[in-house]
């Protein structure tokens, strides 16, 4: 009983965790200059740019008042207001290298690397590869579900693997 509870809460974690943020077409306001634009992805960066203009858009708001990153990602709280009429990204909370972004959250922290992207937390880490592979690690729980769809959980010293269908169960007593 307690391995499937343990194993219904670790899904659960890692469907809140694995939404990748991306650019959602769709009308906004641009946060710095106040106009209402329309938001496409730029074909090559992945990253928001005005479909009129094709110009990069830096931040912008949704209809829920979310603050949105350029690549996608939810930054409320993550502003700093540099002079009057200008926002920018607070460096100390999301970090920009080429393709890579990392958003610190205050008890966790997320990283997109292209089609990857990790989730650490303070006993906790998630890995999604691009190709659908992916690593879960909360305590002593560990999960790792492959392309092919194959399963492995470890949960102390309880072992299940979930290969073509059929589960296997392990105990270590």
């Amino acid at each position: 009983m307690k391995i499937s509870r343990l194993f219904l809460a670790g899904i659960i974690l890692f469907a809140a965790c694995t939404k990748k943020e991306e650019v959602v077409p769709g009308t906004y306001v641009d946060l710095n200059s106040g106009d209402s634009i329309q938001v496409v992805a730029d074909p090559e960066t992945g990253y928001a740019i005005n479909s009129e203009t094709q110009k990069p858009v830096y931040l912008y708001v949704d209809n829920n008042r979310d603050t949105i990153f350029t690549t996608g990602a939810v930054v409320n709280n993550k502003i700093t207001r540099v002079d009057d009429d200008y926002y920018e990204v607070d460096d100390t909370k999301v970090i920009v290298e080429d393709k890579d972004v990392t958003v610190k959250y205050a008890d966790y922290k997320k990283k997109f690397d292209g089609d990857d992207y990790k989730v650490k937390g303070d006993d906790y880490k998630l890995k999604v590869e691009g190709d659908g592979d992916s690593k879960l690690k909360d305590g002593d729980y560990k999960k790792k579900v492959e392309e092919d769809g194959d399963v492995k959980i470890k949960d102390g010293d309880s072992k299940i693997k979930i290969e073509d269908g059929v589960v296997k169960k392990k105990n270590d007593d």
